[in-house]
């Protein structure tokens, strides 16, 4: 295991250099001895390494996955100071924020994979087919398409190799949490190798009545056409089931009478089914040494199906404000479906005009998003005092009858967008490159409000621009600084029945990059000021989305990693986030004025966290040890109560793992050693997500 360590150092140094993937080509993953590099080329980056480009990127590996016991893609992406938790909608899909930037409250955070947008519904991700997590910070839209100004995610899938290699993995928990993974990949041929990984999942959770079913598949193949041109082939499945849960109540700011574990929802509701079929086909070739082609095609097939019973938000139909023993709830329906079609085409490469070489990506997309949405509701009437479907939170009832919900949204919507980008990365000299790049964007959106069947159609072309400037100070040390302008799609309709304006955003960076392979040691510190137009907010009384107006943030962000010694690596990361807004408006749903300058829902100002990995030996047998401390301030919990704050808090988790033969392995992982009671996220006062407590898994591992 102490092999681990310099590869795991490696990664992390070389994960601020480039797109090269480092690939252990040994029958064991454990024996890393020989370490081959394939030189593959990622989307939208073409031959320009990271550690060249005027961006700061966190990068999170298979390695730290697999040492910290992380399952959960929202858990990997703690390893990210940038990154904080939003609301979630019932813990039904992953949903965060970059630099203090979210999309819409009531969707799925948006995000990459493999370079293809994963739109519509992908329920809460693990960790079984990831290779790499890069969060790009910074606004993306002039290369990626509608991108946030915080950043854009991109997961970096595991791919097929040719020597056989692969694991079986078992884990028991408390909260009865059983979980099974798998991976393993082979050579059919010479020129064609399989991957399939997966992952499943049975468990009850700390919160009463709410337990999960997943179950996650990942086939993929590999076609090497010639020593030029190869073809792969990726299938994504998906079935989660799980309980939409809204959290718990918090009433005058006391956190401390809040019971964590209490469910107040429905048992007879069942579970939210969340489903998906996915497929990405790439095909890369290597015109000579200075050009290269990469296409490829992806579909994706979601929905989104559940009934719930949540906890009623208006304070004119709740009743929990003057009875504590009747809360009042809604009964809610949902079957959403959604179709995602995406193509991209791009060539990258080098030429010299007039003795200055010019890193050249020139590429088109096209997307295809259909989304239906059938959503129904029941509520108690506007000051009626009616206890129809009223609970006593400390003594529920669940034999009363459950009313008829009626439709509130049903729609059709299609968004389609053709993009055409280019980027030269210019090197005026041996340490000086400038970055010019541009995106033009052709936007068709297109809503059928089926209730009224009243359509509401909308067409754009917007050009996002990026310029960027880097100047190496040292052979290990990169200085950068960039403007970029951005471009978002919003989808959905106001309470109005009104689509929304695209968001629109900038982005100013100024930051450091360094690495030095031979020293294990890397890092960044980056400066960032962004605003964002029309960015979306969740309208409690109505569950549906409104603008939040303008919003701007500013914020100072450092990452290092660090070799203490042979077996012992340090991590240190740490963002501050102002984000606010940046112009007074009035909340269209409640009437309450939000004034200039208010902060963001469920962004914290500090965020940051230590980790500290050692490589041992113990009677003979190779051993890790890790431990991390995660720190997250407190942030708003309610758009329109400047009062509500969630507290700030700190987790110590600490992960082991020995080897106990050549092929068993053993892991241990403890999590919230110290039992805080912490909220992760909330919508609004009584819809708030607490955090779990102390919890703690094994797992045997069995690698071939």
């Amino acid at each position: 295991m102490k092999k681990h360590f310099l590869y795991s150092i490696l990664i992390i140094s070389n994960g601020a250099i480039a797109q090269d993937n480092i690939t252990p080509t040994s029958e064991n993953q454990d024996d890393i001895e020989r370490i081959e590099v394939n030189r593959l080329w990622q989307p939208y980056r073409g031959n320009v390494p990271l550690i060249e480009t005027p961006q700061a990127v966190d990068r999170i590996n298979a390695e730290t996955l697999q040492n910290e016991g992380i399952t959960r893609f929202m858990d990997a992406l703690d390893y990210s100071p940038s990154v904080v938790r939003q609301n979630n909608s019932g813990g039904m899909f992953d949903s965060f924020a970059i630099r203090g930037f979210s999309g819409d409250e009531n969707n799925p955070t948006g995000y990459l994979v493999n370079g293809f947008n994963s739109r519509g519904y992908n329920g809460n991700r693990n960790t079984a087919n990831i290779e790499t997590i890069e969060v790009m910070k910074g606004p993306g839209s002039a290369l990626y398409g509608q991108g946030e100004p915080g950043g854009t995610v991109n997961i970096i899938t595991k791919k097929p190799q040719f020597v056989e290699q692969g694991y079986i993995q078992g884990t028991l928990g408390n909260y009865n949490t059983k979980q099974v993974e798998f991976d393993h990949t082979k050579g059919i041929s010479d020129d064609v190798a399989y991957r399939i990984n997966g992952f499943y999942e049975d468990s009850e959770t700390f919160r009463d009545h709410v337990d999960v079913e997943s179950l996650n598949l990942s086939p993929s193949l590999l076609w090497n056409i010639s020593d030029a041109t190869s073809l792969s082939y990726e299938m994504e499945i998906l079935d989660q089931s799980k309980p939409l849960d809204r959290g718990v109540y918090v009433l005058d700011n006391d956190f401390d009478s809040v019971d964590t574990s209490a469910f107040y929802g429905d048992t007879r509701d069942g579970a939210h089914e969340v489903k998906a079929l996915g497929h990405q086909l790439l095909l890369n070739h290597q015109f000579n040494n200075q050009w290269h082609l990469l296409t490829g095609l992806a579909y994706r097939d979601s929905s989104f199906k559940g009934q719930s019973s949540d906890t009623e938000l208006s304070d004119g139909r709740q009743l929990i404000y003057t009875n504590p023993d009747l809360l009042s709830r809604q009964r809610r329906e949902r079957d959403y479906q959604a179709q995602d079609f995406s193509a991209r085409f791009e060539v990258s490469g080098d030429v010299t005009l007039g003795g200055v070489k010019n890193n050249l990506l020139i590429g088109l997309d096209y997307y295809n998003f259909q989304l239906d949405t059938d959503y129904r509701v029941w509520r108690t009437a506007w000051g009626s005092g009616d206890t129809t479907y009223a609970i006593d939170p400390n003594n529920p009832d669940y034999t009363m009858d459950q009313p008829e919900t009626s439709p509130t949204t049903l729609t059709s919507e299609e968004q389609k967008g053709l993009g055409f980008y280019a980027q030269d990365l210019i090197e005026l000299t041996d340490r000086a490159k400038l970055l010019l790049g541009f995106r033009v964007d052709k936007f068709n959106q297109h809503i059928l409000n089926k209730i009224d069947n009243e359509s509401q159609e909308q067409d754009q072309t917007e050009v996002s621009s990026r310029f960027g400037f880097v100047y190496e100070l040292d052979n290990n040390i990169n200085l950068y600084t960039s403007y970029a302008e951005g471009f978002r799609p919003n989808p959905g309709l106001d309470s109005d029945r009104n689509p929304f304006e695209p968001e629109q955003t900038k982005s100013f960076e100024v930051g450091l990059k360094w690495q030095d392979v031979a020293d294990r040691f890397s890092g960044s510190l980056a400066l960032y000021d962004a605003s964002k137009t029309n960015m979306l907010t969740a309208e409690p009384d109505t569950g549906l989305s409104a603008t939040l107006g303008e919003v701007e943030s500013q914020g100072v962000e450092f990452q290092l990693t660090t070799a203490l010694t042979a077996d012992t690596s340090i991590e240190l990361a740490y963002a501050y986030t102002d984000a606010r807004t940046a112009k007074d408006l009035i909340d269209n749903d409640w009437g309450v004025p939000i004034p200039k300058g208010s902060r963001l829902i469920n962004v914290a100002e500090h965020v940051g966290h230590v980790a500290l990995r050692h490589y041992t030996d113990i009677m003979g047998k190779e051993a890790y040890f890790g431990a991390t401390v995660n720190y997250v301030g407190d942030r708003l919990g309610e758009t329109t109560d400047p009062d509500y704050i969630l507290p700030a808090y700190t987790l110590v988790n600490l992960s082991a793992a020995v080897d106990l033969t050549s092929r068993f392995s053993l892991m241990i992982d403890v999590n919230n050693l110290f039992n805080e009671q912490y909220f992760e996220s909330s919508y609004y006062k009584l819809w708030t997500m607490p955090g779990e407590p102390i919890n703690f898994t094994a797992s045997v591992k069995y690698q071939f």
